[in-house]
């Protein structure tokens, strides 16, 4: 039976009187019970209760007739009732007092000089053995570096937490060389350790677990665009911005530099963008097309005698009669010289006035103006020739049927520049009657290429 392992010890004494002789017997509990002085018999004592820590390594404490058990949390336990009863009630022994019929009133002698008490106990106010608190009283033999823990009768000199013992010494107990304790790092320290996460993430309520930081929400580092990734973060641009070495700034992207074609005459950078400018005489369309203004239809600044004449980048004024003497205006831009003056004999009989505008280096060789008789005489033969103005040899002109001729440009000319060419037409018939006229063309080169 397990009461049997727990039998009090029975301590008796004997007192001798003067006048009787009587025999008292007190009772002292075994290890792991005392004394109740209520029920006047011996309990069992709850070291579960009173031992700090009493069972390691996640082990529950259960408590057992006279000391106690760890046991795996799974474990079941079936309490016997009966056989705690019993083994309380031999854990001890009743006090006896005999005295002799000669007086049995009489009192027993004062029990603080019979009464003698275990090593570890003391003597109470109560006529008691009381437990000795060693670690109260100072009288323990414990370490500065170990805890002492009271026991019944003795004390127990125990290492803090986080310590082990080994020997006489409490030895720190490095619990990152345990099961991992920690998500991403452990620090130990002695008695105990913290764990550390990797940066881009903080220790969550448990501080075991690492959680990631959003550190766009958090404190927003970025100076434009930031995105959270797992254990970090990336910076973007807006569009027009380049990130800097830095990875966190933004830094304008000047699109005039990167390419020269983004705009048709002039790229000016702005932060985060760029735009076009053309000069003057000219519009953007399309946000980077140069397009000519037609100034004789907006901003037409010519007198009534005058006719505005538009042309790439600007324009220019020409009188609405061009015509010279001896020439008389017959139509528009078409001047003749009277045959009735004799002049005129020497004179072309006509002089047509046109005018018109190219870009400035323009490819050649290329067709330009086309000459054609505006009447034709039977039995005539018509020959066409630059009669003044191609003194460098910009042009030439070649015939293309028997009353029409083609002005090429075979030099590129740049502007702004004003080139006046006259093409004559020599009309000439078999009565050999001969006449010319003159077309005079102002052509205008403009200051730019498009």
């Amino acid at each position: 039976m397990l009461t049997a392992m727990f039998l009090a010890a029975l301590i008796l004494m004997t007192v001798h009187s003067q006048e009787t002789e009587e025999t008292i017997t007190y009772t002292q509990c075994t290890d792991g019970y005392e004394w109740d002085p209520v029920r006047q018999r011996c309990k069992d004592i709850d070291e579960c209760e009173i031992v700090p820590d009493a069972c390691k390594g996640g082990m529950k404490c259960v408590n057992h007739y006279g000391g106690y058990l760890c046991l795996p949390r799974t474990a079941q336990i079936i309490v016997n009732e009966r056989e705690e009863a019993a083994a309380e009630s031999t854990s001890g022994r009743n006090n006896v007092i005999r005295r002799t019929p000669a007086d049995p009133q009489r009192a027993p002698p004062n029990p603080t000089h019979q009464i003698q008490c275990a090593a570890g106990y003391e003597q109470s106010d109560h006529n008691v053995c009381q437990d000795i608190d060693e670690c109260a009283t100072g009288t323990h033999t414990c370490r500065a570096d170990q805890v002492c823990v009271n026991l019944r009768g003795s004390f127990s000199c125990q290492c803090p937490p986080g310590y082990q013992k080994r020997g006489d010494q409490c030895i720190d107990i490095d619990e990152c060389t345990l099961p991992p304790y920690c998500h991403h790092r452990c620090v130990n320290t002695p008695g105990s350790y913290y764990c550390q996460c990797n940066a881009g993430f903080q220790l969550a309520s448990n501080n075991h677990t690492c959680v990631d930081i959003n550190e766009c929400d958090a404190n927003n580092p970025c100076a434009q665009q930031c995105y959270n990734i797992l254990g970090s973060f990336i910076c973007q641009c807006n569009p027009g911005f380049e990130l800097s070495s830095d990875r966190i700034n933004c830094e304008d992207t000047d699109e005039c530099r990167t390419s020269s074609y983004l705009c048709q005459y002039q790229c000016v950078n702005e932060p985060g963008k760029f735009s076009c400018v053309c000069p003057e005489g000219y519009q953007v369309v399309g946000g980077r097309t140069c397009q000519d203004i037609n100034e004789c239809e907006t901003t037409n600044e010519c007198r009534e005698d005058e006719i505005c004449w538009n042309y790439h980048g600007g324009f220019r004024c020409y009188p609405r009669n061009p015509c010279q003497e001896p020439y008389v205006l017959t139509s528009e831009n078409r001047c003749v010289c009277p045959v009735s003056n004799a002049i005129c004999r020497e004179l072309p009989y006509s002089v047509v006035y046109k005018y018109m505008s190219i870009r400035s280096d323009r490819t050649v060789p290329s067709d330009i103006f086309q000459i054609q008789a505006t009447t034709i005489y039977p039995n005539t033969i018509n020959t066409f020739r630059i009669k003044s103005g191609n003194e460098n040899g910009e042009f030439y002109l070649r015939q293309t049927s028997a009353v029409s001729a083609m002005l090429v440009l075979v030099k590129s000319l740049s502007g702004p520049r004003e080139h006046i060419v006259d093409l004559e037409m020599l009309t000439v018939n078999s009565l050999n009657y001969r006449t010319s006229s003159v077309l005079r063309l102002t052509i205008i080169v403009g200051p730019y290429a498009f």
